[in-house]
């Protein structure tokens, strides 16, 4: 007698649970499907031999897309048992046409291949946000298959076996060829989220500076602009692919880069419109959950609202088959030269921001007496300096000055 196991199935009919499962065996390592037999693995046989096995070859040939076909071989036994046998696929990943590719046509509801799995990430994590997670919560969240009994992809995502992983390096130029330092983050996403934000925020440098004898500090990134970003990857890379979630540090730029492109019909613009289309429902659901992601869709605009005051912003490139956001430094040389040569700094105005540098601020008797010019020429260039962004106005009357922009 047979048994159930990762890689064997056991169907009594003929249903459309029955694509989703050739695709889970042909998106991993294979796996054997037996339609005709009960759940103890009894042969009962099909009805309609003919009808049904060639509704079986059929409906795999025109539910599943790329064509799973050549990874196929179906066998008839003398019991009235078909035998489909899956093979890894090489066209990952596959998914149903009707669902298109998302999580509800592709992974997360799938059986997990490795069924050993343990959770205490997780339970930290929820613990951390006083969240319940025990046993009888796993189908709720989707760790668990309809029937309660196998752990899904979800929870081989969730759990400390999860095998895709977050890789670090560190460079000391824009052109990611003078090396520093990697580092590789495994096991579950949640703790590959919290060590990798530790390690991004050892490279987030603060730099200090002086209005006066206010000394301002001023990190290189903006702590929630690398929250969401990293965020973003964990939460809706492809993870029918085993590559690993990229991110690049050097002196301009930060860049984090994650397998899988935008799903079909969105655009970088509807991104950054706040339009979103979650590849991994059921994953992003769990971080909204522990209060991780606030909603679809607010992560990028978030981003952007962080560098709302940058000479830089941040940038979307996307291929076929990647996502990447780029978070400029807002401390860094590429900045400063931006922000000089949009403004059109001229001598005069280079004169008032030495002085603010040097003082802290400035007011309208000053800077008519810095530049021996008159009342009407010093508002006029006060306000060309604050429109170009490179003063700002603080006060009215008697008591105004200006100081310079962060």
């Amino acid at each position: 007698m047979k048994f159930e196991t990762e890689n064997i199935e056991f169907k009594l009919q003929v249903t459309d649970e029955i694509y989703k499962e050739v695709i889970a065996f042909a998106n991993t390592d294979g796996g054997t499907i037996y339609i005709g037999t009960d759940d103890n693995g009894n042969a009962v046989g099909i009805d309609n031999v003919d009808e049904t096995y060639t509704r079986i070859t059929n409906g795999i040939r025109d539910a599943i897309h790329p064509d799973v076909t050549m990874c196929i071989k179906y066998t008839l036994q003398d019991n009235k048992v078909v035998k489909i046998t899956v093979g890894e696929g090489s066209y990952k990943p596959y998914y149903l046409k009707s669902k298109g590719l998302k999580s509800s046509g592709v992974f997360e509801d799938m059986r997990s291949m490795e069924q050993n799995l343990f959770f205490h990430a997780a339970e930290k994590m929820f613990e951390k946000y006083n969240v319940e997670f025990s046993a009888e919560k796993y189908r709720a969240l989707g760790i668990t298959d309809d029937s309660n009994s196998l752990y899904t992809n979800l929870a081989l995502l969730l759990s400390d076996q999860c095998m895709h992983t977050t890789k670090v390096a560190v460079f000391g130029n824009d052109f990611n060829t003078e090396f520093r330092d990697s580092k590789e983050f495994t096991g579950s996403v949640f703790g590959q989220l919290e060590d990798t934000f530790g390690y991004l925020m050892l490279c987030n440098k603060t730099v200090a500076t002086f209005k006066g004898l206010e000394r301002v500090e001023r990190s290189d990134y903006p702590q929630e602009a690398i929250r969401e970003a990293l965020l973003n990857a964990i939460v809706h890379r492809d993870y029918s692919f085993s590559g690993s979630i990229i991110i690049n540090v050097n002196d301009n730029e930060m860049e984090f880069i994650s397998i899988g492109g935008l799903l079909s019909g969105l655009s970088p613009d509807d991104i950054c419109s706040g339009i979103s289309q979650p590849r991994n429902k059921k994953l992003a659901e769990v971080f909204h959950r522990l209060h991780l992601i606030e909603s679809y869709g607010t992560g990028i605009r978030r981003i952007y609202n962080f560098y709302k005051n940058c000479a830089i912003q941040p940038r979307i490139e996307v291929t076929a088959n990647t996502f990447k956001i780029v978070l400029p430094n807002m401390n860094s040389n590429n900045v400063k030269e931006t922000i000089n040569t949009a403004a059109a700094i001229t001598p005069q105005m280079q004169t008032v921001l030495d002085f603010i540098e040097e003082n802290g601020q400035i007011t309208d008797s000053e800077v008519q007496e810095l530049l021996e010019i008159k009342n009407t020429r010093a508002y006029t260039l006060m306000k060309k300096m604050e429109k170009d962004g490179l003063i700002v106005i603080v006060g009215r009357g008697s008591s105004k000055k200006y100081v310079k922009k962060d």
